[in-house]
């Protein structure tokens, strides 16, 4: 790290682990899952609870404790975050019932919830010089695309040295350290006024059973398990999501004020961000797919396969995004992260049932990598930098979650289309599978290129604002400046 982060490296350090840590337990507990299913005695539907549990939670709390973020302070709730997490880490590593794991797993996505958006209220108070700003943010994302590409290594060398166990239990000793530092390296909260402590209870109720119904049902269809039930819920989710707007516009202090969609930068970043989720996470499920039923890879075979991916997510998040960011600001590295990544996909979408690891398959994956930190970091900052201080948690619930859902809705529809293309191929499996796992490729590429419009669509509707306030100014000077941006919301 460079002089601009002297003094607060030690804040970086932590903030980006606890962000590694909880992106890896999306998917470190995936080459786990044939283990604790002998351990446990699950049955195939309960392991894939003990992955939905985790997913269902860390999408369903986001908006509330974002909300309570801003409210009640970014360093209480990061500990309050880390605190759950650690817990249910403990009680998944020690399980020794599939409900205890299921819960522990609930547990754990609960407290990721409330990390991601006290994360990223604290970067946004604590680093801002505009450099060493876009260097936290760099990082920062680096840590979520290396914890959801590394994952799957991490948990085939513990499960193959220790136990499944310790895929949780590695999680504790990380916590307790995490909760020792943050009391020494985070900045004190504010005392919690009467004023401030308002917290829109109706709409939070009323937001989070909507997406906790709503996540869990694009989960389950992720996981191609529809049916009557499930229809129902929908519904019900639907109903608690009309309900959430009608107490959201009546509300004097609502949990999630829509003015903000008026802006640009966030309605941009929200729509952006729900498309890095639907194309960036269904292309490791099927890369995954591809090498264990196409290339007869083994579970750690194939995530050693995905290794490059995150090596070069650590290098360009270090020495390519931040000048970017510095040169062209978020709008123009999220459009360009949006191209990187639909063309390593559409390059990812014609790999041979036997093609060579160096030259069918490296440079697709290589060139997907190094787009992954630019459309994480440009579908974020832009809209967390276009609100007021305060109300940095619940705007990182908002982008965070948007990302969470599209990468259900993604995987579920890129699935259904690989299933149907599958299917209608004719000649040996093998084959009729990378049919399939080509289109989900092809499809994933396709939302990448709808991805690109919104970034131009940004950087134009920027440089209209930009006409609009006075001379054109550099992309780099609103976002790295939250009045101006404030200003534009119509504070």
């Amino acid at each position: 790290m460079t002089a601009v982060l002297q003094g607060k490296r030690g804040v970086l350090f932590l903030l980006t682990s606890v962000e590694l840590v909880v992106f890896l337990d999306v998917s470190i507990v995936n080459v786990a899952l044939p283990a604790i299913g002998t351990a446990l005695g699950l049955t195939v539907v309960g392991l894939a609870w003990v992955g939905t549990a985790y997913q269902v939670t860390f999408g369903g709390f986001q908006l509330g404790a974002g909300r309570a973020t801003d409210v009640l302070g970014r360093r209480r709730l990061f500990r309050a975050g880390l605190a759950v997490f650690t817990l249910g880490s403990l009680l998944a590593g020690i399980a020794a019932w599939p409900w205890l794991l299921i819960a522990a797993r609930a547990l754990q996505g609960v407290g990721a919830a409330i990390l991601v958006p006290a994360e990223l209220s604290l970067l946004t108070a604590i680093f801002t010089d505009p450099v060493a700003y876009r260097r936290a943010f760099g990082w920062w994302s680096a840590m979520g695309a290396v914890g959801a590409a590394g994952g799957v290594v991490l948990g085939g060398l513990i499960v193959e040295l220790l136990s499944w166990h310790w895929i949780f239990l590695i999680n504790v000793p990380i916590g307790v350290t995490g909760l020792v530092l943050s009391g020494r390296l985070l900045p004190a909260d504010e005392p919690v006024t009467g004023s401030r402590a308002r917290l829109d209870l109706p709409g939070i109720a009323a937001g989070t059973g909507a997406l906790l119904l709503l996540v869990y049902v694009v989960t389950v269809a992720a996981e191609g398990n529809l049916d009557g039930f499930t229809a129902v819920l929908a519904v019900a989710g639907l109903a608690l999501g009309a309900a959430f707007v009608w107490i959201e516009i009546r509300s004097s202090d609502p949990l999630l004020p829509f003015r903000f969609f008026r802006n640009p930068d966030v309605s941009g970043s929200t729509v952006a961000s729900a498309i890095v989720g639907a194309a960036h996470v269904p292309a490791f499920v099927f890369l995954a797919l591809y090498f264990q039923e196409v290339r007869g890879y083994s579970a750690l075979e194939s995530g050693l396969a995905v290794l490059p991916v995150a090596a070069v997510n650590l290098v360009v998040s270090r020495t390519v995004v931040p000048p970017a960011l510095a040169k062209w600001g978020p709008r123009w590295v999220l459009t360009a992260g949006m191209a990187l990544l639909s063309l390593g996909l559409l390059l990812l979408g014609g790999l041979p049932v036997d093609g060579s690891f160096l030259t069918d398959y490296l440079p697709g994956a290589l060139i997907f990598a190094a787009g992954l930190p630019a459309v994480f970091v440009g579908s974020t900052m832009p809209a967390v930098k276009a609100v007021a201080e305060h109300e940095t948690g619940v705007m990182s619930a908002v982008v965070n979650t948007a990302q969470r859902i599209g990468a259900g809705l993604g995987v579920a529809v890129l699935a259904a289309l690989a299933a149907d293309r599958t299917d209608a191929t004719g000649g040996p499996h093998r084959a009729a599978l990378n049919e399939g796992y080509q289109f989900t490729f092809l499809g994933a590429a396709a939302l990448a290129a709808a991805g690109v419009l919104v970034g131009l669509w940004l950087v134009r509707r920027g440089r209209q604002a930009d006409t609009a306030d006075g001379p054109p100014a550099r992309e780099t000077t609103d976002s790295a400046d939250p009045a101006r941006a404030r200003t534009r919301l119509g504070r």
